[in-house]
Order: C-alpha cells, then structure tokens, then sequence
C-alpha cells in the first residue's frame, strides 16, 4: 500500500529527474538547423577573409615583382654588345640576314610595302605596285567574280630593326554601309636582304544580285607598338558569273 501511494505521487509529479536532464538535453528542430547554418556561414565567412587576404599578398606580390621591359636598343647596338664574341656576332647577323654594315643604329623598325596582290580562280594574280599612283585613287584596283575564292598577297621589306606582332585590318564598305572586317596576325619579322611575300587568308566573295557592284576598302597594318605602317584606300568590283 505504501508502495503503490509512492508510485501514484511519482506519476503526480510528473517524469523523474534523469529524465528531465535528457529532454533538456533535446534541442529544438530550429534551434539545431539555426546553431549548424549560423557555425557553416562563420566558417565561410572566415575563408573568404583568408582568401581575400591571400589574394592581396599575391597581387603585392606581383605589383614588386613585374616585369620591367628595358630601352629598346637598335639592332646594330645589339650586335656590337657582342663584337667580342665573333661567333656570336657572326650568329646573329645570319639569323637577321642582313650585316653589321647595314644596320643604320635607328631604333624604330620601318615595314616598306612593295606591292599588293590579289590571287583568284577567276583571274589569276593582279599585282599592283606601291605605293599606289595618285592618279590611280579611286580606281578600281580588282576585279572578282560573285561567289568566288581570293587572297590578297603582300610584297613587303622590314628594315632597321624587328618588327613585332605585325597586324592586319582589311573593312569594306558599300554604298557607305560597312559589310566586312577581317582582321589577321602576319607576325614578328627582322630586317633580311630579300623581301618577304605573305598571302593573307582565304575568303570568298559574296553572291547574288545585291552583292555585283563597286566596294571601297581600307587595308591598315599595325604592330605591338600599334605603329602605324601602311594604311592603304583601294576599290574593287564583284561581277556578274
């Protein structure tokens, strides 16, 4: 009887204490997601101060140990640095093509246009000497048929000293309307006794009714240096088939 009026106040008062720690030990649902994420975001955050931090030191980094290009120097300076080393001196002016004698010390390299050419299934090879006539501005240079292959073909010299990265920018216009740009690298080029004769790539003309008829073209050629070393205004024509 005693016993079961202790189990009776035991229910009364609800469960015992041992359970009690570990309900309190229980943590809400929420609470856990929110502890977990809130920690996840901290950590996080604290990476991407580390990152952050990295990145700067590596970009100090950078900014102290940039490469610092040093005075551009003729091709005949280049050349006597060496004048000891006979073997060496003899090395370079072969590389180059050209001799000690020949080199005028001027520091900017100068590209010389020789001639331009325009190769087609349709009429062969049209060379036009340059530079071109004055009285020959705004004539019609080429030639073409619609729907047809071609390439434009440049006789060129380099002299004084190496020409770097040497670009093309050919834009064509009709009646005012740009229809075509194209753009190209040539190359990196030293001064040499012989010209050098470079194709540019392959392109067809378009076809149709709308496109017969006379265009104007602006051929310019730039290097690293974005120097300036021809820039050529010439028409052509696409006919009929």
């Amino acid at each position: 009887m005693e016993g079961g009026n202790r189990k009776i106040a035991e229910d009364e008062a609800g469960p015992s204490s041992s359970s009690g720690i570990a309900a309190s030990k229980q943590q809400n649902p929420h609470e856990t997601f929110h502890h977990h994420h809130h920690h996840h975001y901290r950590k996080e955050a604290e990476e991407e101060d580390e990152t952050e931090e990295e990145e700067e030191d590596d970009l100090d980094h950078h900014k102290n140990t940039a490469f610092v290009p040093g005075p551009l120097l003729s091709l005949k300076d280049q050349i006597e640095r060496d004048k000891e080393d006979e073997s060496l001196r003899r090395w370079k002016e072969k590389l180059l093509g050209c001799m000690e004698s020949e080199l005028d010390g001027q520091i900017d390299p100068e590209v010389k246009f020789h001639s331009i050419g325009i190769i087609s299934e349709d009429f062969g090879e049209v060379i036009t000497p340059l530079p071109v006539d004055e009285n020959k501005n705004g004539h019609i240079l080429f030639t073409l048929r619609e729907g047809s292959q071609y390439q434009l073909k440049l006789k060129f010299s380099v002299l004084h000293n190496i020409v770097s990265g040497l670009t093309y920018c050919n834009t064509v216009w009709k009646g005012g309307l740009q229809v075509e740009q194209s753009r190209g690298m040539l190359g990196t080029f030293a001064p040499q006794k012989e010209p050098y004769v470079h194709a540019l790539k392959e392109d067809i003309t378009p076809s149709g009714v709308l496109a017969r008829g006379v265009y104007s073209a602006k051929l310019k050629f730039e290097d690293d240096d974005r120097r300036c070393h021809m820039e050529l205004k010439y028409s052509l024509e696409i006919k009929k088939r």
